[in-house]
């Protein structure tokens, strides 16, 4: 039974919540080896060196900076993420005349609910990279300051910035996540206990936010250095995924757009897991007892 959308709302936002408390760090550390450009002695060598030279040079409690505008972002992100995926879904079987989801569909779904999500989270996105990055360290005193310095320095028309990057990064990774989930739960025996659905859940969904993270890293990456750049410099070297893509690979490497592919997987991949595995014990509990 489909659920209302409010009740679909609530459930995504307290997996959401749940994942970020429990993977924040690593998103840090992925912000921070992004946002690398060429080598010398001061760059990161390692997820494990990004932690250590964090906590040494700039306190533990940096492994969490910029956690406000996620939170406050988080519950309608998951939550759209999540009941987008069950409101479209219904509406392209109806539209493509099919009884039961199948595995385009599943994808073509998750991509829709993905840039329905990105249209949501890209300017809390910017905050937060803001934040997070290391040349900024001591420039911003919290969340308000820096949206406040953003608008005084660079206009209002900063805060959509990287919007295009962010729709193709969430496009690529709720498409891969959302698919996978639907191809893997039809490969794996079905769970007869609850125990068994646990692990079939959080299998699936940990299999489906690699592949996720696997395809959306690019973006990724490109997206991180339009958001963290100061446009009261100038123009930007550029504006769009596929023309950031291009240049990032011509002047560092093809490989350089992964970087930060290693914690995003640590946390994308279990995460993927923990937001499977909440939002469907939330969502049984909530028919169980509210309907």
């Amino acid at each position: 039974m489909t659920l209302p959308f409010l009740f679909q709302f609530a459930a995504g936002a307290i997996a959401g919540v749940s994942e970020i408390l429990c993977m924040y760090p690593l998103d840090v550390a992925k912000t921070r080896l992004m946002l690398q450009v060429g080598t010398g002695a001061d760059q990161y060598k390692s997820i494990v060196d990004v932690f250590g030279r964090i906590i040494k040079e700039e306190g533990a409690s940096r492994l969490y900076r910029g956690i406000l505008p996620p939170i406050m972002v988080e519950a309608p992100k998951r939550a759209i993420k999540f009941a987008s995926n069950d409101t479209y879904g219904p509406m392209y079987m109806r539209l493509f005349n099919q009884k039961q989801l199948t595995q385009s569909l599943a994808i073509m779904t998750g991509v829709t609910a993905g840039i329905t999500e990105a249209l949501i989270v890209a300017t809390p996105e910017l905050v937060k990279i803001r934040l997070q990055a290391k040349e900024n360290a001591g420039r911003y005193a919290g969340t308000m300051d820096c949206v406040r310095k953003i608008y005084a320095e660079e206009g209002l028309k900063a805060f959509a910035n990287g919007l295009e990057a962010t729709i193709w990064r969430h496009a690529l990774w709720n498409g891969g996540y959302f698919g996978s989930i639907f191809g893997i739960k039809k490969l794996m025996p079905k769970a007869e206990t609850k125990r068994g659905e646990l692990a079939v859940n959080f299998a699936a969904g940990a299999i489906g936010g690699t592949v996720g993270t696997t395809l959306n890293t690019p973006p990724d990456v490109v997206k991180t250095r339009i958001q963290n750049y100061n446009s009261a410099k100038g123009p930007p070297p550029y504006t769009t995924f596929l023309a950031g893509a291009r240049t990032i690979a011509r002047e560092e490497g093809v490989r350089a757009l992964y970087k930060g592919y290693v914690p995003k997987v640590l946390r994308l991949g279990p995460g993927g897991g923990i937001l499977l595995v909440v939002y469907d014990h939330v969502t049984t509990y909530m028919r169980d007892h509210f309907l």
